[in-house]
């Protein structure tokens, strides 16, 4: 067993033999060279993040509960820069790997040019989503935390923002992935306020001035209590259409940002109890079936 390990033990001696002279020969050199543009890239990185939580952090101010438009748009900005840093370290790593291990990287720099020029030709909807995105971030149309409507087809909240593409979870937990070439037109649903319709249904026979005074004071009452949510009492507007079996009155809520669902869902429920107490009649939909009976021959 001895004699047949024999040989197999002289040859990876050699071979080691071999590996540690070139080591001493370049090999150490180059390691602390790739060390070097390594350790130059980490900084790189480190600096970038470290630029983007300091932003985070100069325009927080300090309320947890409500994201402001400036501490989403460092959220927005700090993410695309940190996505960016890593594909460009990344990329300088490979290339001084390329160099140092005596690969010509001049026509792999000069080759690349040209396939990026045939590929901004080929990938024009790849370039058309990268300029989008730039414009979208430089004019701080949305950003991270922004509820967004997008193109009428897409609704929820963005939860990343690339130069490429916008993510969005809708409210059943679905997350949709949108080129931002193929954004048309966005609508902002929590810019810097919102606010709530409800319209309320109530008979013909009821007292429209008591009903209207009614939704007054639940507004003034619900303002007083969500000071946080709502930022001026309701407003009824009046009489908003005369339906089939129904007057509907509409009533308008400023809330705070991304807010007005939740706002309207309150005031639903305490207008229900209210004018169920104040004897109110919020009509239902009737149908009236007339019976017509054909003479007696």
């Amino acid at each position: 067993m001895i004699l047949f390990l024999q040989p197999i033990l002289k040859t990876e001696t050699r071979r080691f033999d071999h590996f540690m002279a070139w080591m001493d020969r370049a090999g150490w050199s180059r390691l602390e060279h790739l060390l070097m543009v390594g350790g130059a890239c980490l900084a790189i990185l480190w600096s970038v993040k470290l630029v983007s939580h300091a932003v985070r952090k100069a325009v927080d101010d300090g309320d947890d509960s409500t994201t402001s438009d400036a501490e989403r748009r460092a959220e927005t900005l700090g993410s695309v820069l940190n996505n960016t840093a890593r594909i460009l370290a990344v990329v300088f790593f490979l290339l001084m790997t390329l160099q140092e291990f005596g690969v010509n990287i001049g026509p792999l720099v000069a080759g690349a040019g040209i396939a990026g020029v045939a590929l901004g030709f080929g990938a024009q909807s790849l370039v058309k989503d990268v300029i989008s995105g730039f414009f979208l971030l430089m004019e701080n149309q949305f950003g991270v935390g922004d509820i967004i409507s997008v193109d009428e087809k897409h609704t929820g909240t963005v939860e990343r923002m690339t130069l490429r593409v916008t993510q969005i979870r809708d409210s059943e937990g679905r997350a949709h992935f949108i080129p931002n070439g193929s954004v048309v037109r966005v609508v902002v649903l929590s810019k810097e306020f919102a606010r709530a319709q409800v319209d309320v249904g109530v008979g013909y026979g009821a007292d429209i001035d008591l009903a209207m005074a009614e939704l007054r004071r639940i507004g003034e009452a619900l303002a007083a209590e969500w000071p946080d949510r709502v930022l001026e009492p309701t407003q009824v507007l009046g009489v908003e259409a005369l339906g089939d079996s129904a007057v509907t009155l509409r009533t308008l809520t400023k809330t705070a940002p991304a807010k007005q669902w939740e706002v309207a869902r309150e005031l639903r429920r305490r207008i229900l109890l209210a004018f169920r107490e104040a004897g109110i009649d919020i009509p239902y939909p009737q149908q009236v079936v007339h019976l017509v009976r054909e003479p007696e021959r």
